[in-house]
């Protein structure tokens, strides 16, 4: 999903099997970069219909957010980040809507 509201550019993205400490690991990460916040939204856990997957991430999605005028490297900061976890692991997914 990419919002902007009040000059601010808020992308989600998903990767279905990444593990918890490896989305905390790139939030992280991502919130180094001067003028970017990023964060973790959690899945439900309680009255899901789904039974328990170990193979599944507990997160739903990472969000970053940042200002529309950001400088290009730091947007290319972002997208490295995003771009060598996609390659170690599992290409990501832009959540749209």
């Amino acid at each position: 999903m990419q919002s902007i509201t009040n000059n601010q550019v808020k992308k989600r993205y998903t990767c279905p099997q990444l593990p918890l400490a490896v989305y905390r690991e790139v939030a992280a990460h991502l919130r180094q970069v001067i003028g970017v916040d990023a964060g973790l939204i959690t899945k439900p856990l309680h009255g899901s219909q789904e039974p328990f997957d170990y193979y599944a991430s507990q997160i739903e999605s990472l969000w970053v957010e940042y200002s529309q005028d950001l400088p290009t490297e730091s947007k290319q900061q972002i997208q490295a980040i995003l771009d060598y976890y996609g390659k170690r692991f599992q290409s990501w997914k832009l959540i749209e809507g």
